[in-house]
């Protein structure tokens, strides 16, 4: 018997292959979003040669056309627990507390992610996993029948269970139980065609929230999009009716910016796709669509402050005003003039996360007898600043994009809380916090570039 290990990275880079060739088959639209985004990209990186040699030398470059992001939602504490430990064999951790039910989205939610750098490079693969709050079912009849369906499902199958068991007793799984852990893994996220209800009590729930019978009504919680990053997502959304996909109205996040930051995400328009009621009787789910995000550098509290004040100015302002995709962009880009888009005034203002490491004359000019401040080491030409990209989510872009894909007429649920104790206790474990990881990863490489220095 094999006793070497796969190490989490791999198992993490096995899965989200056999996921992307899986929903390639369940939604062929799919394989043509990764054929725009990957034009898209070679595109810019043929026309921007300094960008090119910037995301080589960051490392970026290698893991873009391997990234993905999905997206689950799970009804049952249990479900989500499970999915933890899941995840965890694969080095991914819930990074992330989302409360989306304040958009009018019926789930708090997490991301799975990879945390350390080495990781992240090698493969930043996410899950954004959301868990149904069915207290918000306003009808209790109601809320108690979708509990009582949820309770009769088990969306693991039990060689997967007893895989994930196995990996925790050994500290790992050998090549043979690894592939076998992603092939199990596959069919919690698989779609099925065939309901668990009869077509009155899916019509109920979906009266209730479109997004509330998408999880209650299907034997498991299949995999409702994957995301390819792009260096150019406006070139993305002017481009998706040539190649016969209808983008959503507008790109969810900030602005285009000379420095992009955080998140910037579109989607196609989710499919309608054939549903078999237990009744016998056939109808239609829309739940699955296509998205595609352009990631930028992280955020401060300080920055992320900022943004979201600016955010909300635009929110107000367009308030019960349809835009189109160029107006919204120029309305936005009118107000974040007042962030700054150079990356010295990000760093000096303490707006943005960077990691520091030494160019070829720092590393010739080892050892200093005297280390000067940070800034003279950067204006020395000694240590390089690089923006760290951002790795997580943002609440108003995943309800837009869950509303725009779900049903715009969805918005009745505003009575929500966020309650993250519950979502914590559901999952097993407190949620990391993003920007202490950032922080942790920006104190890490100056901490390792000043040893290096040092005589």
């Amino acid at each position: 018997m094999d006793t070497s290990y796969l190490t989490p990275d791999q198992l993490r880079t096995l899965f989200s292959s056999a996921m992307s060739d899986m929903y390639r088959s369940e939604v062929p639209q799919y394989q043509t979003l990764l054929d725009l985004v990957d034009e898209v990209n070679q595109r810019v990186l043929a026309d921007n040669p300094t960008l090119k040699q910037t995301l080589e030398q960051r490392g970026e470059l290698e893991r873009l056309s391997l990234e993905r992001h999905g997206a689950i939602r799970v009804g049952r504490a249990d479900e989500l627990a499970m999915l933890r430990r899941l995840f965890a064999v694969m080095g991914m951790f819930p990074v992330g507390y989302y409360d989306l039910s304040s958009a009018g989205v019926p789930v708090h939610s997490t991301a799975f992610r990879p945390v350390d750098e080495d990781a992240l490079q090698k493969n930043p693969f996410r899950i954004f996993t959301s868990l149904l709050r069915l207290e918000l079912i306003q009808d209790q009849a109601l809320r108690e029948q979708a509990s009582h369906i949820l309770q009769q499902r088990d969306i693991f199958t039990p060689a997967l269970k007893q895989l994930i068991e196995l990996a925790e007793q050994q500290g790992g799984l050998n090549a043979a139980q690894g592939q076998a852990l992603v092939t199990e893994a596959l069919e919690t996220f698989r779609w099925h065609d065939t309901a668990t209800v009869d077509a009155a009590t899916y019509q109920a729930l979906l009266e209730q929230h479109r997004l509330i019978a998408d999880v209650v009504c299907f034997r498991g919680p299949h995999i409702n999009h994957l995301t390819p990053r792009t260096l150019d997502i406006d070139a993305v959304q002017q481009r998706m009716p040539e190649y016969g996909i209808t983008p959503k109205a507008v790109i969810e996040g900030p602005p285009r910016q000379q420095c992009p930051v955080l998140l910037r995400q579109t989607s196609f328009k989710a499919l309608q796709e054939a549903v078999r009621f237990t009744d016998g009787s056939h109808g239609q789910h829309t739940a699955r669509f296509g998205e595609i995000e352009q990631r930028g550098m992280a955020l401060t509290l300080k920055g992320r402050d900022l943004y979201d004040q600016l955010l909300h100015s635009s929110l107000n302002q367009t308030a019960g005003v349809d835009l189109d995709n160029a107006s919204h962009q120029q309305q936005l880009s009118q107000i974040f003039k007042a962030f700054p888009d150079q990356e010295d005034a990000l760093r000096e203002q303490q707006l943005a996360y960077f990691r520091y490491r030494l160019t070829d004359k720092g590393r010739a000019a080892i050892p200093l007898s005297n280390i000067p401040t940070l800034q003279q080491l950067i204006d020395d030409g000694l240590v390089l600043a690089e923006p760290i990209i951002y790795e997580d989510f943002l609440p108003v872009s995943a309800a837009g994009i869950f509303q725009s894909n779900l049903g715009d007429d969805d918005k009745a649920l505003q009575a929500g809380q966020a309650n993250q104790q519950a979502f914590e206790a559901a999952l097993g474990t407190a949620v990391l916090d993003p920007f202490q990881r950032y922080a942790d990863l920006e104190q890490e490489s100056l901490q390792r570039t000043v040893e290096q220095l040092a005589p």
